[in-house]
């Protein structure tokens, strides 16, 4: 009778202890999951994520290495001729766009488009340098920033981006996206151009402040739409003159913003 008392004591210490034994294993399995959770919560929060930059952005780190440029370069297959030019110009590049609160990758977008990075690019209407600067453009820059020439690659960078900061706080849009496409389509037309635009847009009943009524609004500035332009402007014709080169500014905002969308997924 003792023996059997005695098993069943024991017998119920051992289930005792196995209750403990699970209920300790499951609270440090709880504890493991809410520090793992933590954990994943913080990573997240400190290094996953970064925000998009904008054309005014003021929060590049102007001392970030371009060995590091170059990497994020390769791993991203960017083509060579990028990569080279991180090397060469990036310094310039992002020191410029600083100043001048651009996003450094938006002038890497133009300047690849431009001339496709090549320093003494000239195009057959006499734009020249890595940032394709019409003469009289050059001229009239050369002289807000005060020096004696725009065509040496740090120079041409220098007005280059001046310029565009210039574009972008002459045109009105309704939102960031817009406004970046209507100052690259000022920087290929011309300000005056898109101003000329935006009028047709409005007398059109569209939004003159979208890429997209603008967009429209371009073939439009041609000769053959005189009637249009005497119900526009008392000269009979648009500010700037007939435009008939409207397809290639189109042409070039969609290949800048094509460049640039890519350049801010591969560099960081």
């Amino acid at each position: 009778m003792k023996r059997n008392q005695f098993a069943s004591v024991r017998n119920e210490k051992s289930l005792q202890l196995g209750g403990l034994l699970r209920v300790e294993n499951i609270n440090k399995i709880k504890a493991f999951l809410l520090v793992g959770g933590v954990l994943v919560v913080a990573l997240s929060l400190v290094g996953c994520f970064q925000p998009e930059t904008s054309l005014a952005n003021r929060n590049d780190d102007i001392k970030s290495t371009f060995a590091g440029d170059r990497a994020n370069a390769r791993e991203a297959s960017v083509d060579q001729r990028t990569e080279s030019s991180l090397h060469r110009y990036g310094s310039m590049v992002r020191n410029y766009s600083n100043r001048y609160e651009l996003d450094w990758r938006l002038v890497m977008a133009v300047m690849r488009h431009e001339s496709r990075f090549a320093p003494n690019a000239v195009s057959n209407r006499g734009a020249f340098g890595l940032m394709q600067i019409m003469p009289a453009t050059q001229v009239e820059l050369a002289g807000k920033l005060g020096v004696n020439e725009t065509e040496t690659p740090s120079n041409n960078i220098k007005a280059g981006a001046f310029h565009l900061q210039q574009l972008y706080r002459a045109i009105d849009a309704a939102d960031e996206d817009n406004h970046i496409r209507l100052t690259l389509a000022a920087y290929n037309a011309g300000q005056n151009r898109i101003l000329d635009a935006q009028d047709v847009a409005t007398y059109l009943g569209d939004d003159p402040n979208k890429w997209e009524s603008v967009k429209t609004a371009l073939p439009l500035l041609s000769k053959r739409y005189q009637g249009l332009h005497r119900n526009i402007w008392q000269t009979g014709k648009p500010r700037a003159g007939y435009f008939t080169d409207w397809h290639q500014t189109i042409g070039y905002v969609e290949s800048v913003m094509s460049h640039y969308s890519h350049y801010q997924v591969a560099l960081k």
